[in-house]
C-alpha cells in the first residue's frame, strides 16, 4: 500500500556520537542465552561532566541571523509549511519606509580557522543577507559559497582580522546507540545553549530525502538549534543539528542529526565548487515486501524494485526494465531504495559501477557508466509496498487526452485509468486509488480497460492468485501488489 504522507512536524534536530563519557560495559552471551548483565550490582559512576568541554567548543559555535523579504502572509506560509525543518525560529518586522520583511534565526559552527562555517540549508535558504554572530559577540557578514537541498547542508564564508576558532569532524561512521553527545546552538534566539543525551538509535530514515541516514538523539533541541553541532567528549563534531519530532513544536526528546561523515563530503565540494555532484543511473524503485514479492515471484527484501526506469538514462542503456531487482553496487549489498540511493550517488559520474540485478526472476551481472544527477532528480525514490489483499475491484476508464494532462501523465504512456475502487476490496487493500493509471498486469503493458480486464482474468485463471500491477501515480511509477481471493475481475 501507499504510505500515507507524513504530517508530523520536523523541527530541529542532532545526529548522535562517538562516546561521551560513562563506563563502557560489554556483557557477552554465548549463542542462545539470554543476553542479561551480571547479577552483581554495577559499580556506581557519577555522570559525566562537560563543563570543560563547553569551554573547549563554545568559540567554534556561532549564531546565524538571516533577513530576507516577505510579505506577513507569505511569511506565514513559509514559516508553517515550506520550511522542512523549521528549527530556525521566524522573526517577522515591518519598519516604516521598509517593505515587509522577516528574520530568521539559526545555528552554525566553523570548520576552517578561515572562516569556512556550516550550517542547515533551510537556515539560509532564500536569505536576502546572512549575518554570523561569534561567541564573543562580534557580527560579520557571511557569504553563501553553496547549497545542498538533498541533504541540508550549507556552507558559509566570513572574513575576519585573525584566524578563527575552528571544529573537527569526526567519524559518525563508528557512533553507537547509547553513547552520550552533547548539543550546542541558538534555541528561540538566546545564544549559546548546551544540552546532553545519548544517541537513541542511527542511520534514521525520517523521510526527508533519499539520503537520510540520520543520528537520532535525546538531547533537548528547540527552534534555533538548526545547524549547530553535535559532540562527543573528545570535542569533535560527529553530527549537525537539524531536526525533531514534535507534535507541539518543541522539543519531546525525539532529535535527528546530519552524520559527520555526511558533512565533510558534501561541506567540501559545496565550498571548492558551489554545487554537490552525484552519481545518476536514471531508475526509480520501491521496497520489495509482501504482496509484491508474491506477485512477482520473488522473495521478500531481495533489493530494491525497479518501478520506473528513465528513457536514455544509463540503466535503460544497460538494459534495465521495471520488475528487476538491484541486490548490490560494486559489492555493497542493496537492501531497499534508500541504500541504492546513497551507493549510486557515492559514485563518481563517468565512472563503471557493478550491479547485482535479479532479471526476469534470474541472477545476472550488469555494468553501466553512472551519469550525473540532474538538478531536478533524485537518483531514487521509495514507494512502500502495498498490503495484502484476498481479491480485487475496479472500475475501469480510458486515458483520454484530458486525463493525461489531469494526471500528469507523460506522452505516450497508454494504460487504464482507475474511476473507482471498491470498499473493503483487494484493491482498496493494496493501495489502489482513484486517477492510478495502470500500464501492465505481470509485466505484461496494457493499452485500455478491455486489455487490463483480460489481462485480470487470465491471470485470475492460472495457479497464481497474485497479480503485479504497474500504475503511474501523479506521474510517479510503482509497482502494486494484490493478492486475489475469487475467481472474477471487475476490471
Amino acid at each position: 500500500m501507499f504510505p500515507s504522507i507524513r504530517r508530523t512536524t520536523l523541527a530541529a534536530a542532532l545526529l548522535a556520537g562517538t562516546v561521551l563519557g560513562g563506563l563502557s560495559l560489554v556483557f557477552a552471551a554465548e549463542p542462545g542465552a539470554p543476553v542479561n548483565p551480571p547479577a552483581a550490582p554495577l559499580p556506581a559512576h557519577a555522570l559525566p561532566d562537560f563543563s570543560a568541554l563547553v569551554t573547549q567548543v563554545k568559540p567554534a559555535v556561532v549564531s546565524i541571523t538571516t533577513q530576507f523579504r516577505a510579505t506577513p502572509a507569505s511569511m506565514e506560509t513559509e514559516t508553517q509549511d515550506e520550511l522542512p525543518f523549521p528549527f530556525s525560529q521566524m522573526i517577522p518586522h515591518q519598519r516604516a519606509g521598509e517593505r515587509p520583511g522577516g528574520e530568521a534565526r539559526g545555528s552554525g559552527f566553523i570548520i576552517g580557522a578561515d572562516g569556512i562555517v556550516v550550517t542547515n540549508n533551510h537556515v539560509v535558504k532564500d536569505a536576502t543577507k546572512v549575518t554570523v554572530t561569534l561567541d564573543d559577540g562580534t557580527e560579520l557578514p557571511a557569504k553563501v559559497l553553496g547549497r545542498d537541498a538533498r541533504t541540508d547542508i550549507a556552507v558559509l564564508k566570513i572574513t575576519a582580522n585573525h584566524k578563527l576558532p575552528y571544529i573537527e569532524l569526526g567519524q559518525s561512521r563508528d557512533v553507537k546507540p547509547g553513547e552520550w553527545v552533547v548539543a550546542m546552538g541558538n534555541p528561540f534566539g538566546l545564544g549559546g545553549t548546551v544540552t546532553a543525551g545519548i544517541v537513541s538509535a542511527v542511520s534514521r530514515d525520517i523521510g526527508s530525502g533519499p539520503y537520510d541516514q540520520f543520528i537520532q538523539v535525546d538531547a533537548p533541541i528547540n527552534k534555533g538549534n538548526s545547524g549547530g553541532p553535535l559532540f562527543t567528549q573528545d570535542g569533535k563534531v560527529i553530527g549537525m543539528n537539524t531536526a525533531i519530532y514534535s507534535p507541539s513544536g518543541g522539543s519531546v526528546g525525539i532529535g535527528f542529526a546530519i552524520p559527520s561523515d555526511m558533512i565533510r563530503t558534501v561541506s567540501a565540494q559545496l565550498e571548492n565548487t558551489g554545487q554537490v555532484t552525484r552519481g545518476y543511473i536514471g531508475v526509480e524503485a520501491q521496497s520489495l515486501t509482501g504482496a509484491t514479492a508474491k506477485a512477482l515471484y520473488l522473495p521478500e527484501n531481495a533489493g530494491a524494485l525497479l518501478a520506473g526506469v528513465m528513457p536514455k538514462g544509463p540503466a535503460a542503456e544497460a538494459g534495465l526494465e521495471p520488475g528487476d531487482v538491484i541486490q548490490s553496487v560494486n559489492g555493497q549489498k542493496v537492501a531497499n531504495p534508500r541504500d541504492l540511493a546513497l551507493n549510486i550517488a557515492g559514485i563518481a559520474p563517468g565512472r563503471e559501477a557493478h550491479l547485482s540485478v535479479l532479471h526476469g526472476g534470474k541472477a545476472t551481472d550488469i555494468s553501466l557508466k553512472v551519469g550525473q544527477l540532474p538538478d531536478d532528480r533524485q537518483a531514487s525514490a521509495d514507494a512502500a509496498a502495498p498490503a495484502k489483499g484476498p481479491r480485487i475491484g475496479l472500475a475501469l476508464a480510458p486515458l483520454s487526452l484530458e486525463l493525461q494532462d489531469q494526471l500528469d501523465v507523460p506522452d505516450g504512456i497508454k494504460g487504464s485509468v482507475v474511476r473507482g475502487v471498491e470498499p473493503g476490496s483487494p484493491a482498496e487493500m493494496a493501495g489502489l486509488q482513484p486517477g492510478d493509471v495502470i500500464v501492465s498486469v505481470d509485466r505484461h503493458s496494457v493499452t485500455s480497460p478491455a486489455e487490463t480486464v483480460q489481462a485480470i482474468r487470465g491471470a485470475l485463471e492460472g495457479k497464481s492468485r497474485s497479480l503485479a500491477l504497474r500504475i503511474l501515480r501523479h506521474g510517479t511509477p510503482a509497482f502494486v501488489g494484490v493478492t486475489l481471493g475469487g475467481s472474477q475481475a471487475d476490471g
